[in-house]
């Protein structure tokens, strides 16, 4: 009995490549090209990070050698140290005190039928028109006749009260999302309003309240007018302000600006990095019925 033929291209139908049409082509190839174009900034900063001063106006792109000694140095000729301990502080401190007080108002709010709950959610969302430069002299007024200027629980207030009505609004919409008859059986089964929210509503939303923690914690991490203005001691400025101070009036030390620059940002990405995908669950809360 004679064999099949072989096929004549040398391949099997099963083996055939699979072509790539040029529409895919197209999307990954630009998808690619806004990747590098975000991402070269981000190149760059690391690049003079490593610059040694002497090659600071050098026109090449990389330089000669790689000075490592500048992360060193600018733990030790500044206080970048203590700059970043006050971020952490006020970002960790902002964020909590956030989630303390959204919680039980957009959980009120999701829950219970009151008069003027339309009203008050239109009053969370308008506070996110205000803009804190807008408020800088009555804030600074404020804390210095209660003599807590240079204080990290000022920042922490400060920036709990610009972030809180976000964390409101995003809960209250996840939280609505969330069947309010698995609280009822649970409650049947002998929880109370109190418990019924720890053990079943908040493991359930647990995609939003990470959200609202990113988002404050990225927006009280990033802030830099408030702590230039309500912390004039080196040593009590938060990170954004402390690499601030690297530029002068007639200088500007690039490479220790960057190396501090490249400190902020880890923290940062190694957020995100953890709980992207509880993010992208969060924003899409409510978005399918």
């Amino acid at each position: 009995m004679r064999k099949p033929a072989a096929s004549t291209d040398g391949s099997s139908n099963s083996g055939r490549r699979r072509r790539i049409r040029p529409r895919t082509l197209v999307i990954a190839s630009t998808a690619w090209l806004l990747a590098a174009v975000f991402l070269l900034p981000y190149v760059q900063m690391v690049i003079t990070a490593l610059r040694p001063a002497t090659e600071l106006r050098d026109a090449t792109y990389l330089p000669r050698q790689f000075a490592w000694s500048n992360f060193i140095d600018v733990w030790r000729e500044s206080s970048l140290g203590a700059n970043l301990r006050v971020t952490l502080l006020v970002a960790v401190g902002a964020t909590l005190l956030v989630l303390l007080v959204a919680l039980p108002a957009a959980y009120y709010t999701a829950r219970v039928k009151f008069r003027g709950r339309t009203l008050f959610l239109l009053l969370v969302l308008v506070t996110q028109m205000f803009q804190p430069t807008s408020l800088l002299v009555g804030l600074y007024r404020e804390f210095y006749q209660l003599q807590m200027l240079n204080s990290v629980w000022t920042l922490i207030l400060c920036n709990a009260a610009f972030n809180l009505a976000f964390a409101i609004w995003i809960l209250t919409a996840y939280i609505r999302s969330i069947p309010v008859e698995l609280e009822e059986a649970a409650m049947i089964d002998g929880l109370g309003r109190v418990r019924a929210l720890l053990k079943v509503t908040l493991p359930l939303a647990m995609p939003g309240v990470v959200t609202a923690v990113i988002f404050t914690f990225v927006a009280a991490w990033n802030e830099f007018v408030m702590g230039l203005t309500l912390s004039t001691v080196p040593e009590n400025q938060p990170l954004t302000v402390g690499i601030n101070n690297f530029i002068g009036n007639y200088t500007v030390q690039w490479n220790y600006l960057f190396a501090g620059s490249v400190v902020a940002i880890v923290p940062v990405v190694v957020l995100f990095a953890v709980i992207e995908r509880h993010v992208v669950s969060g924003l899409t809360a409510g978005s399918v019925k």
